[in-house]
């Protein structure tokens, strides 16, 4: 047997390393072998059959190692694009998702991720043309976010399409589409709807939180987006969620999978979220397994083909015990390597057309403008008193910009990022477009009380060795990533505040491949609390009088970090920082600080008095915000938010400014809701310009100077006080989001103003209809402005009738159409008639006959705006009998 099962390896060796290596024939693909289709399920299943059972295991794992005998490479499963290609250096950065969602843009979804898309394959390429087969180097992609952003607490709603799961799922088809490509035969990437299901937040509960919503909640918000990515995007992943749904975790729940694959046709492959499945057994998590190996056999059968992880090499032993059948590894075996297959990788040369986009396409002039295009369609107008927008350029001539959001590259990038070559912030934008203005610049206040505004810590502290003749710190480069041996380099640097791209610091050293350590002594001449820290891609350490201070091990954690330290004046301090560079082609490496000041606010004050006009960048952070964070600042808990308001700090001064009687505009940078009660009341002008991106510095001046005219509308309903809704960890849907609140919200979801005005008029809808069919409706619109513009056309669906299980209100259609000053045109809507129905008690899609009210308009239905006609109403008669839809 063992003599048959070698002559049979040696026969398919030849196979696979003649038609399915990596490393690819030199021989392009014959004309033959692209008309017919490849059998990729034959060749995952001649693989299969020629592995050990230690082998499948280790094709499971996020880290696939090579099988040089079978001709695979290795493989890392880990990459990521929310909004643009991340942690892999250089790449064009589009707003966040959220940003994304507000441009209500659906075309310009397609191009984005197409242009991501580009990216993503000539960065794998390059990476793979020099043998670089890591993590952030593949085409498998854990992108989009499409959780529903049902709570503004939540840190990472910023990564999702808002609180609609219709607006969530049109957004995210074309996304996905975008990213996967159009070849008949080859995906271009592989896209991963994330996270399955029902997910989003608390953070600090992920993973033991118990999500059991209603068959109600379930079917009308928390699951259409995936059944849509699924049926209409064709998806190839799926990214299981940390917590449990109705009492199993996620990536071990089969009621889970079973809706997948066997009521919606999803054909991909499912991949746990990162260490996952370390939560069924793992002490004071799900803790529904003994251990690792009944943990991964668990979610194996639960149809969790892939583990970010450690858990499922334990696979091998459960197999051995038992608790698994190798036949049933297989089944998620092949769904891996058919992945693989159908993104070429095993291809040969010539066959995948997507193999010929060249690297000069990252970041590229086209991709710099598509960025600047995308903030300018993200930006919101949320007001805009007599008409205080636009300012006029000429007659400006000395501006404050003030805040700490006003000239900070982390507002720009968000998370999830990667890293542009041309960064334009709020100030610098400003200063771009008035050249011969007087353009003033005071941080003003703290983000928030406990967040310090760094800076790297300047030379005059810094010294050599005890004796202080020599300032700045010693430097010891060495050509590896542990510090082994003798550096390569050794010389003094002044300040640590490097960020270096592909060039290294030194020519005859790799530019991805090093570790840097700089040693030295920190004497400060003022007594008071520091804060020290650093910031770096990869990892790093900072120790004081050798005692480790702070630390990154990698790139998932933020990427500043720091601590609060107490100084005394004159005292020697013993200084090590540690840096690693592991495999990316961009590095940042510095050292920080905030040292005691007393005067920021005073500054800002003084610039703003001898002013034209204030611009105020507030808002939040993703170092407050964002992903199960260790944040240690009043109002925020775990990278969640506590409250929606403004933190004191900036409250604080834009009190003090208004009050000096300057034109003033508020641009707020955050990745959620705020609750701007006191400015919406008091301030002229406010513009929301979430984490815009590479070019949100240029959109934002754009808008405010009247270069381009805003038409962003809201994701996410911004309420008035988080004690209007409901307690953050309580799933059910009443009470939340605009679909189920019914009381009275500070901007509303769908909400964004505009320098033109919008006339709605001749609608047409058929007065009855019976239950189950499609409705087609028209209008006409008309800019009744004197500037060209866009207008957000938003079709809602209200039923007086809905029950509380149900919404009373949703959005059914929309489109983002330009039209020129004083333009009319006749537009055509088709609602599905699923966008009627309700879930009864026995959890079924239901359309139920009676009366239902159609509008359309740039907003929601409002008694004002009807009375405008910015928006139009009438009523349609459903009749029949009760369809299941």
């Amino acid at each position: 047997m063992n003599f048959i099962r070698i002559i049979c390896q040696l026969v398919f060796i030849l196979c696979v390393v003649s038609s399915c290596s990596d490393t690819k024939s030199k021989s392009r693909a014959s004309g033959q072998e692209k008309s017919n289709p490849p059998n990729f399920k034959k060749k995952a299943k001649e693989l299969i059959a020629a592995m050990t059972l230690e082998e499948k295991v280790s094709q499971m794992n996020y880290e696939s190692p090579a099988i040089a005998r079978l001709g695979i490479p290795q493989y890392n499963w880990w990459n990521e694009c929310l909004h643009g290609v991340a942690r892999a250096g250089r790449a064009t950065v589009f707003p966040q998702a959220i940003g994304l969602a507000a441009t209500f843009d659906k075309n310009q979804m397609t191009k984005i991720s197409e242009a991501i898309s580009d990216e993503a394959r000539a960065k794998h390429h390059e990476f793979a043309a020099r043998g670089k087969r890591g993590i952030y180097q593949g085409l498998t992609f854990w992108t989009p976010n499409i959780n529903i952003f049902r709570d503004p607490r939540w840190g990472r709603g910023m990564e999702t399409y808002g609180e609609d799961p219709y607006l969530a799922g049109e957004l995210a088809v074309r996304f996905i589409k975008g990213l996967q490509g159009d070849d008949p035969h080859y995906l271009k990437l592989v896209a991963t709807a994330k996270h399955f299901a029902v997910h989003s937040g608390p953070e600090i509960d992920r993973h033991r939180f118990d999500a059991t919503p209603s068959p109600q909640d379930f079917l009308n918000t928390y699951s259409p987006h995936f059944e849509k990515v699924v049926k209409e995007a064709d998806v190839y992943s799926i990214m299981c969620a940390y917590n449990s749904y109705h009492g199993m975790p996620c990536c071990g729940n089969q009621e889970l999978s079973s809706l997948l694959r066997d009521d919606w046709g999803f054909n991909g492959y499912i991949v746990s979220d990162c260490w996952a499945i370390k939560d069924f057994y793992d002490k004071g998590t799900h803790e529904i397994s003994a251990d690792a190996k009944e943990a991964s056999a668990v979610a194996v059968k639960a149809g969790t083909d892939l583990n970010c992880g450690d858990s499922y090499p334990a696979l091998v032993e459960a197999v051995k015990s038992g608790l698994i059948k190798q036949e049933e590894l297989d089944v998620s075996l092949e769904r891996l390597l058919i992945a693989r297959l159908k993104l070429g990788l095993f291809a040969p040369e010539g066959a995948v057309k997507y193999e010929s986009i060249s690297y000069d396409v990252v970041d590229s002039e086209n991709h710099k403008l598509l960025a600047l295009q995308t903030a300018r369609k993200s930006m919101v107008l949320l007001k805009n008193e007599n008409n205080t927008l636009p300012l006029n350029k000429d007659k400006v001539k000395r501006i404050a910009v003030i805040g700490s959001n006003a000239d900070d590259l982390e507002v720009l990038l968000g998370n999830y990022n990667g890293y542009p070559t041309e960064p334009v912030t709020p100030l610098k934008g400003i200063k771009q477009k008035l050249p011969n203005a007087k353009v003033s610049y005071a941080v003003g206040c703290k983000l928030a009380e406990g967040l310090p505004i760094f800076e790297a810590i300047p030379q005059s502290v810094l010294f050599t060795d005890n004796s202080g003749e020599v300032t700045g710190l010693k430097g010891e480069y060495f050509d590896n990533i542990s510090f082994e041996g003798h550096p390569k380099h050794t010389r003094i640097d002044k300040t640590v505040n490097f960020t270096w791209r592909t060039t290294p610091p030194f020519e005859d050293m790799d530019y991805d491949t090093y570790s840097v350590r700089w040693t030295g002594v920190l004497s400060v001449d003022k007594t008071g609390n520091y804060a020290l820290g650093g910031e770096a891609f990869s990892s790093m350490k900072l120790f004081l009088d050798d005692q480790l201070l702070i630390q990154r091990q990698d790139v998932h954690h933020p990427k500043k970090i720091y601590e609060y330290v107490k100084l005394e004046a004159g005292k020697k301090y013993k200084l090590r920082f540690e840096c690693v560079q592991d495999n990316t082609d961009h590095s940042i490496m510095r050292l920080l600080w905030e040292s005691p000041k007393d005067n920021i606010e005073e500054e800002a004050v003084a610039i703003a008095k001898e002013s034209d006009v204030v611009i105020l960048c507030m808002g939040i952070s993703p170092l407050l915000e964002g992903e199960e964070m260790k944040v240690k600042v009043d109002g925020f808990s775990g990278g969640d938010r506590v409250h929606t308001k403004l933190p004191k700090t900036q409250t604080e001064l834009i009190k003090k400014i208004k009050a000096l009687g300057k034109p003033t505009i508020l641009v707020l940078l955050n990745g959620s809701a705020l609750s701007i009660n006191w400015e919406n009341d008091n301030i002229p002008a406010i513009l929301e310009a979430w984490y815009p991106g590479q070019a949100g510095g240029t959109a934002i001046a754009d808008v405010i100077f009247g270069d381009y005219n805003p038409a962003g509308r809201l994701p996410v309903t911004f309420y008035k006080d988080i004690g209007d809704i409901p307690p953050f960890s309580n799933y059910e849907m009443k009470g939340k989001t605009y679909r189920y609140f019914k009381g009275d919200p500070l901007y509303e979801f769908g909400y964004g103003l505009s320098y033109s005005t919008f006339k709605y008029s001749n609608f047409q809808v058929p007065e009855n209809l019976e239950a189950g069919n499609d409705i087609t409706v028209r209008v006409d619109v008309e800019n009744t402005g004197t500037l060209d513009g866009e207008e957000v056309v938003q079709i809602y669906v209200q039923n007086p009738n809905a029950d509380t299980y149900n919404p009373h209100k949703t959005l059914a259609a929309f489109e983002r159409i330009a039209f020129k000053a004083g333009e009319k045109k006749t537009l055509t809507f088709k609602i599905n008639s699923e966008q009627l129905s309700n879930v009864n008690k026995e959890g079924d899609k239901v359309v139920t006959p009676g009366q239902y009210l159609i509008s359309v308009g740039g907003a929601q239905p409002s008694k004002h705006r009807i009375e405008k006609k910015s928006v139009v109403v009438k009523r349609i008669n459903i009749s029949g009998n009760t369809v299941k839809v």
